[in-house]
C-alpha cells in the first residue's frame, strides 16, 4: 500500500511502565517455610548432627515488610553441644537462604530454643 504512513508502534510505545505492572508479593507464610528448611539444614550439617531423637523440627514464625523479613525460629536442640554455635549457623544460613529464595532482606533472626534433649533424658522416656 503506498502512501500508508500509519507505522506499527515500536516496541517502546507498548511496554507496560513499572508502575502498571504489578509486584511479586511472597506470603509470609512461604518465606517462614523457607526459614524453617533453613534452618532444618544448617542443624544437618552442624557436627552435632540435626534434630535431636524425640524432638521437633524447626518452626518459623515470619513478619513481612514490603522487602524485608523479621523471623523468628523455634528449634529443639541436643545437650550436651556447642549451643551458640547452632544458633550462629541457624541465623546466618537462614539469612542467606530466605535473602537468595525470596530476595528480600533479613535484618532479624531470633533463634528460640524451646527444649534440650539429653541422651540420659532420651534413655530415661524410651524406658
Amino acid at each position: 500500500m503506498a502512501g500508508d504512513t500509519t507505522a506499527a508502534p515500536a516496541p517502546a510505545d507498548t511496554a507496560v511502565r513499572a508502575a502498571e505492572r504489578g509486584a511479586t508479593v511472597i506470603a509470609d507464610r512461604v518465606v517462614a517455610k523457607i526459614a524453617a528448611r533453613a534452618a532444618r539444614e544448617a542443624l544437618d550439617d552442624a557436627p552435632e548432627g540435626g534434630v535431636p531423637e524425640g524432638g521437633r523440627p524447626p518452626h518459623a514464625s515470619v513478619v513481612v515488610h514490603r522487602d524485608s523479613a523479621r523471623i523468628r525460629i523455634s528449634l529443639e536442640l541436643g545437650y550436651p553441644s556447642d549451643l551458640g554455635a547452632q544458633c550462629g549457623a541457624v541465623r546466618r544460613h537462614v539469612t542467606r537462604r530466605v535473602e537468595a529464595l525470596a530476595g528480600m532482606s533479613v535484618p532479624e533472626v531470633a533463634v528460640q530454643v524451646e527444649r534440650l534433649h539429653s541422651p540420659q533424658h532420651t534413655r530415661g522416656r524410651l524406658a
